[in-house]
């Protein structure tokens, strides 16, 4: 069936192609593009079905389908934008008539000619897109078969190490290899030409010799005399300087063991094997230097930011433990390399692996008991801030600790069993994934140390948001490497960045990172235009117009709605994100929201009405819900209320749209003011009224149009009460005019001699004597034996109007 279907979709394709009035037809050089592969995808489902190739030739085919991919891929988004004209052109002339109905012939030979460009458009992508598909398919064909055949190896069983009767083969054919090896070096150098090729050659090689030579012997004390020369210009090391002399301390052996084995090479005097194991040399010596270069870092006793905070002589062990597990890796390489060259059976090749596979097992379980255990210790762990991180450090450790010690153990008992590839797959990644997660810990620290020398704060720099995320960025770059050393191929790590990249189909747009960052970018410079131009208009332009400041935060907020909308929308289109085949996802999503979230579509819609009704502005005196300040802020959600503690309040919006709220400043901040005061009884109400209208009258703040007033407000039970109520100029100053006044009042009736009373309460007592009798101490040593309590009626006040 799909075979019918390609063959369908290469004949249509043929057939517009052919088509005289396209404009997007495809070259004679795309044409036989699309044979080839045609044919490519023939021969790899074929040897796939067939299950025969190598797992070489099966790379080399699965690279030769990943490079069609890419190009159908980009031809499969081609001609979009000419597309989406055309869709335009043909649903401005209206759908197409029905059976029985005539056209307009203009408009039928227009609608013709624009759905045979339009065919001639999609027809391409749509041959492109299967083209894509299938390339999918069979890039997933062949790595299945490749990743079962690497599980098949894994899994395999060989003859076991211990077992004595193997031993002499496998000296046998180590011998047989080394004497092979040698045999080949010595025939080589007794040759005619390579005499004459080192006699040709011996200025190069013995310049190629010294140089190495000193590189290896003195490039580390030269980088140190360096670093030490440089620090008497005044250069202070942070970490950064000693850093990057300990790199170069690292790379400069490096350059002169490639050096040396460039010299070897150009002499000739080694044969095939001899030069194919000289290739890795530089590798070997790599993995040695990075791993001394790591106890360095790790250890470093100078440094008093060491990762392992152990003793001077345990970091001399665990120093050599650490390059001695380097030189495992090295020998295991050897083996490797020498398989090849060589072919080693089974047997050689399980006898020889074990004690390599024995001894970096012990090697790691001595690592982890004196480097990871001690380094459990946080420093710094009386600080009760840095609890929570010690404690997820503790966490870390532990697990180390605990997969060296499982893993350890299960590779050599993998080993004696037979699996040595088990075995190798599992010991020597430990080592290695020790390594790269400790040398991001170093790179870590080395941009910390970076950031606290610009910053010039290195107490905060390695607490700081900057170091966490630094320290995040290396810990997800270290997820491929790790992927790398525990056995992923580079195939599988490149396949998933392309479906990646590739993205994902939704409606009738593609979801790609391409598309994500296209709508960041440009929904980042709107919004920072939209900030702009807030803040140019609440600085510049609102500032001299006669609005308030209630309407000049209003517009402002209104414009910052406005603008992230409009950046949002123009975001999607520039990504070319369709949005019209979500329309009923996101109408679902509309009753999901309105069921869901009622309370915040609710307070959203009131701040919508607040900003535009504007029934409460910015700086209004408020008083809601018993609460009363300053409105400080009104945002889509809540509306925040300094009150006159200096306290903030959050309102949601909806309490201020559907409660009572009081705005003593809406519109003007006219407001009245209420001063009551007492005189005592006998006092000239006529005398007080005229001192209370001088008082009030000679306030600044009061208004004389319309004038002050004084209340006689009645006949209290202490005094006579009057009311002084007057209109203030600014209501929010009402405070300090009733303090004001209350001083002026204090005064005035001070020099006029007018008393203002206060609550008095007389007490009559009928009969004292019963009293006197009864609080009498005793004349005689014997206790009364009883007393009369004096008759209620008798502390009745005479007046009876209950004033004690």
């Amino acid at each position: 069936m799909m075979q019918i279907l390609r063959l369908f979709l290469a004949v249509l394709c043929f057939a517009v192609w052919g088509a005289g009035g396209a404009e997007a037809q495809l070259s004679s050089t795309e044409r036989d593009y699309y044979q080839a592969w045609l044919k490519t995808a023939e021969r790899a489902e074929l040897v796939i079905d067939k299950n025969r190739a190598s797992s070489a030739s099966l790379e080399v085919l699965r690279q030769k389908i990943a490079e069609n991919r890419e190009e159908f891929a980009k031809a499969r988004d081609n001609n979009a934008d000419r597309i989406v004209t055309l869709t335009s052109q043909l649903s401005a002339l209206g759908p197409a008539p029905g059976e029985g109905v005539v056209e307009d012939g203009d408009i039928a030979a227009l609608r013709s000619s624009l759905n045979d460009q339009l065919n001639a458009l999609r027809v391409p992508r749509v041959v492109s897109e299967e083209a894509h598909n299938r390339a999918n398919g069979l890039i997933s064909e062949i790595d299945r078969i490749i990743r079962k055949r690497q599980t098949k190896a894994l899994l395999q069983r060989g003859p076991s190490p211990l077992n004595p009767e193997h031993w002499p083969q496998a000296m046998r054919e180590v011998s047989a290899a080394i004497t092979a090896i040698w045999n080949e070096t010595l025939l080589q150098v007794h040759n005619d030409t390579t005499r004459e090729n080192l006699q040709n050659k011996l200025p190069v090689i013995l310049g190629l010799i010294l140089v190495g030579g000193l590189l290896v012997l003195r490039g580390r004390v030269w980088a140190r005399l360096v670093g030490d020369y440089l620090r008497q210009f005044g250069i202070k090391d942070t970490g950064v300087w000693s850093f990057l002399v300990s790199l170069v301390q690292a790379f400069l052996p490096l350059v002169g063991v490639t050096l040396l084995t460039q010299a070897i090479s150009v002499s000739g005097v080694l044969g095939v094997r001899g030069s194919l194991i000289l290739e890795t040399v530089p590798g070997w010596a790599a993995i040695l230097l990075a791993f001394n270069w790591l106890g360095q870092h790790v250890l470093a006793p100078a440094d008093q930011n060491a990762l392992v905070p152990i003793s001077q002589m345990q970091q001399r062990e665990l120093r050599l433990l650490i390059v001695l597990v380097a030189v495992m890796l090295v020998l295991r390489d050897l083996i490797v390399q020498v398989d090849q060259v060589e072919n080693l059976s089974q047997i050689t090749r399980s006898v020889v692996a074990f004690p390599i596979i024995l001894t970096t097992s012990l090697l790691l379980f001595r690592v982890q008991r004196l480097g990871l255990r001690r380094s459990q210790a946080p420093k710094g762990n009386s600080e009760a801030g840095g609890t929570g991180g010690a404690a997820g450090a503790n966490k870390l450790v532990g697990g180390i600790r605990r997969a060296v010690y499982l893993f350890g153990i299960l590779a050599p008992v993998l080993a004696v069993f037979g699996y040595i590839h088990a075995a190798e797959a599992i010991i020597y990644p430990v080592a290695i994934t020790l390594f790269v997660m400790s040398a991001a810990l170093i790179f870590q620290r080395f941009i910390g140390a970076i950031y606290a020398l610009v910053t010039r704060n290195p107490e905060a720099a390695q607490d700081s948001l900057f170091s966490v995320l630094v320290g995040f960025g290396l810990a997800i770059l270290t997820v491929p490497v790790l992927a790398l050393v525990w056995g992923a191929r580079v195939a599988d790590l490149t396949e998933l960045w392309a479906r990646f990249m590739d993205g994902f189909q939704l409606g009738g747009s593609r979801i790609s990172p391409s598309s994500f960052l296209m709508f960041a970018v440009v929904f980042a410079v709107g919004y920072v235009a939209t900030r702009m131009v807030q803040s140019s208009l609440r600085n510049s332009l609102l500032p001299k117009t006669n609005l308030d400041p209630g309407g000049q935060n209003a517009i402002v907020s209104g414009t910052g709605y406005l603008g992230v909308f409009l950046a949002a929308v123009v975001a999607i289109s520039w990504a070319g994100l369709d949005l019209s085949s979500l329309a009923i996802v996101a109408g679902a999503l509309s009753v999901g929201i309105g069921f869901g979230l009622q309370t915040v579509v609710s307070n959203f819609v009131s701040g919508i009405i607040l900003l535009v009704e504007r029934p409460i502005s910015k700086g209004d005196w408020i008083e809601v819900g018993g609460l009363m300040g300053y409105v400080r802020d009104i945002s889509v959600r809540s509306t925040r209320i300094e009150t006159f503690d200096r306290t903030d309040v959050i309102i949601p919006n909806s309490d201020l749209i559907t409660g009572t709220v009081t705005n003593y400043t809406r519109g003007n901040t006219v407001g009245r003011v209420i001063v009551p005061v007492g005189v005592a009884y006998g006092t000239d109400p006529r005398r007080i009224q005229k001192i209370l209208l001088e008082i009030a009258t000679a306030h600044p703040m009061v208004l004389m149009n319309p004038e002050p007033s004084v209340v006689f407000q009645g006949f209290g039970a202490d005094s006579l009460d009057f009311e002084i109520r007057a209109i203030l100029r600014d209501v929010n100053w009402v405070l300090s005019v009733r303090s004001d006044l209350n001083f002026e009042i204090s005064r005035r009736f001070t020099e006029e001699d007018i008393e203002i009373p206060f609550a008095q309460r007389d007490l009559w007592i009928r009969n004292p004597e019963a009293l006197t009798e009864v609080r009498r101490p005793p004349q005689h040593s014997a206790p009364p034996t009883h007393f009369e309590h004096p008759d209620q009626s008798d502390l009745a006040d005479p007046e009876g109007d209950n004033d004690y």
